[in-house]
């Protein structure tokens, strides 16, 4: 990934709210995807390292496509280790690795804040990519500043 890397997380999926058919059911092959696709909120929260370090938490507000094809839309918030509050918008996709589990993710980041020492992330462009193990309800990102 080109830029630098400011920050690296691992969070745990903290809960899931479905819209009229659980993940599980799709992912276990039990029911398919409906023609209109499906919506998965999943909360997210776990520690932050890199340039900005701390906690992240937050939703995503995530579609599943009728193709499989998971459509991003995540709102949450960078907790720095000394006080600072960073927003994160971000979307982008997830696509499922054959046979597995696991989402290959790829984000477009935008952050904000009014914290003098993390102004810097106001300007710039974020690209973050990852994974998203649904068994292990464990997610691994690397933000990268453009």
């Amino acid at each position: 990934m080109r830029g630098e890397k400011i920050y690296e997380y691992e969070a745990d999926m903290t809960g899931m709210i479905d819209f009229g058919i659980e993940l599980g059911a799709i992912l276990e092959g039990g029911k398919p995807i409906p023609p209109q696709g499906a919506r998965f909120d999943a909360t997210f929260d776990g520690p932050c390292t890199g340039r900005i370090a701390g906690r992240v938490s937050g939703v995503d507000h995530a579609y599943m496509r009728p193709d499989g094809r998971l459509e991003l839309n995540l709102r949450g918030v960078f907790e720095t280790h000394d006080g600072a509050r960073i927003a994160l918008l971000a979307t982008g996709v997830g696509v499922f690795r054959a046979g597995e589990p696991v989402l290959d993710l790829s984000e477009n980041v935008s952050l904000l804040t009014a914290s003098d020492a993390y102004g810097w992330v106001n300007a710039r462009q974020i690209w973050a990519v990852g994974t998203a193990n649904l068994g292990t309800g464990k997610i691994l990102i690397e933000g990268y500043l453009q």
